[in-house]
């Protein structure tokens, strides 16, 4: 459901190491996904004014709410109707405890019990409480019932109900689930603080980020732990979440990714790579080691093009994996980037991993054969820019918007002016219906896909 690049995240991707890394790794996306071309389908499609977007969007309950930054450096929820693009309500938000590295939080939407709420920090004080969890109906704004909150990451789906992890900023960390339908009662807590990766209505699988993480699924309602798996057992010893993570769900595998941090140059990298589990026992099904997610990149469950890293510690050339199995699917060779600085970029078919050079030809190779392909009339997708403005938001420092996507001709290295929606990859759906904020931070929607899957930022 999520995936980061540094440690001081919860909920969603900074854009800011993203874009690094991507340029610094020659980094790249993959992916498969929602049917995403820029002549993509009839469909009901709207772009949201007024509303400058700083989170991913949330979709569920027939709306997609986001967090916005005021032109006063306030944060604000901003709920639309996702069917006609009205905006239905909005209401102030703040942010207490969470990491910049961890980009903006996004509100929680949950449709509880057939009645939608959205869920979110806003910035009322009570007594020594810095903020308060507040859930709202999803159509009208009306409040439904509030918590009381010292820190937190922020609130995330899980299931039909609503999962936290709560005095993040203090030893007393905890994880608590909630039932929004219940006025927001605390059905079970664990120690320590956890991500959800995914969840059904029965069972959720979360990620316990300790100095020796594991990988844990627990029942829903009751919170017993039906299986628990150590990820420095797939990965190796000395994994340190400074470099980030990112879990995707295939239904019956889940794919997981940590990645390397190195805290001073010429140290050596923690451990790295990716791992395949079988969701219903806990056990690995495969490990790859020493392997690079690269971005922009789909969710792990839905694509993965990676990195190699020799023992050296630099970089080599670039493997396509099979998330279910982990086998090596098709590799391009070091030797055949440019040697000019390059972004990665790739259509919305994935079938190419494009080199893109700013403002100049670039070069293209087909993912499955390695061979060079034409880059005549090819439309890639890659970073708006790899030097993001930090936002202005009163009394945060670090944090930036989620990072769009821009379409160029690859034969060029120019812009396209009008590319039509971002891939689906990138996007992801929700019941058919895709979400993205673009560079200038307004909002979009269309549906032109089938069924529910996730993107780089998971749904």
């Amino acid at each position: 459901m999520a995936s980061h690049t540094r440690r001081s995240r919860h909920s969603a991707i900074n854009p800011a190491h993203i874009a690094m890394a991507a340029l610094l790794l020659g980094a790249a996306a993959c992916s498969s996904g929602p049917g995403t071309s820029g002549a993509a389908a009839a469909q009901s499609g709207w772009s949201g004014k007024g509303v400058n977007t700083v989170s991913r969007p949330v979709t569920g309950a027939d709306v997609t709410a986001v967090t916005a930054l005021r032109p006063d450096g306030s944060l604000e929820t901003s709920v639309f109707d996702l069917a006609k693009g009205r905006k239905l309500w909005t209401r102030p938000a703040t942010m207490v405890g969470r990491l910049s590295g961890m980009g903006v939080q996004p509100p929680a939407v949950v449709d509880a019990a057939g009645s939608g709420v959205v869920v979110s920090l806003e910035p009322q004080k009570t007594g020594k409480w810095k903020a308060t969890l507040v859930a709202r109906d999803a159509r009208t704004g009306a409040q439904k019932w509030v918590r009381p909150v010292d820190s937190t990451f922020g609130p995330v789906r899980c299931g039909a109900y609503v999962c936290m992890s709560e005095f993040t900023a203090r030893k007393s960390a905890r994880f608590v689930v909630l039932d929004p339908a219940a006025g927001g009662r605390q059905l079970w807590k664990m120690a320590g603080i956890t991500e959800v990766e995914w969840a059904d209505p029965a069972k959720l699988v979360a990620f316990r980020m300790a100095r020796h993480p594991t990988l844990e699924a627990h029942d829903l309602k009751t919170g017993k732990t039906l299986w628990s798996f150590p990820v420095e057992r797939a990965v190796g010893s000395g994994v340190n979440l400074s470099g980030g993570w990112a879990f995707g769900s295939l239904g019956d595998v889940m794919v997981g990714y940590v990645a390397p941090y190195q805290p001073r140059k010429g140290t050596p990298l923690s451990a790295f790579g990716f791992f395949g589990m079988d969701m219903a026992t806990g056990k690995p099904v495969w490990t790859r080691k020493r392997l690079l997610r690269v971005y922009p990149s789909a969710n792990p469950s839905v694509a993965l093009i990676t990195r190699q890293v020799t023992p050296a510690g630099g970089y080599g050339g670039f493997e396509q994996l099979d998330p279910r199995t982990g086998r090596t699917t098709g590799t391009i060779t070091a030797d055949k980037a440019p040697e000019s600085a390059w972004w990665l970029a790739f259509p919305a078919d994935l079938t190419r991993l494009g080199f893109l050079s700013q403002g100049r030809a670039g070069a293209a190779y087909d993912l499955r054969s390695a061979a060079r392909a034409t880059t005549k009339g090819v439309r890639a997708w890659s970073f708006c820019t790899v030097n993001p403005a930090e936002l202005k938001i009163t009394g945060q420092r670090g944090f930036f918007p989620v990072a769009p996507l821009c379409a160029y001709d690859l034969s060029t290295g120019k812009r396209i002016s009008e590319p039509g929606p971002p891939p689906g990859w990138y996007t992801g759906a929700v019941k058919g219906w895709r979400t993205w904020r673009d560079e200038r931070g307004l909002l979009h929607a269309i549906k032109d896909a089938k069924g529910t899957t996730p993107g780089m930022y998971g749904l």
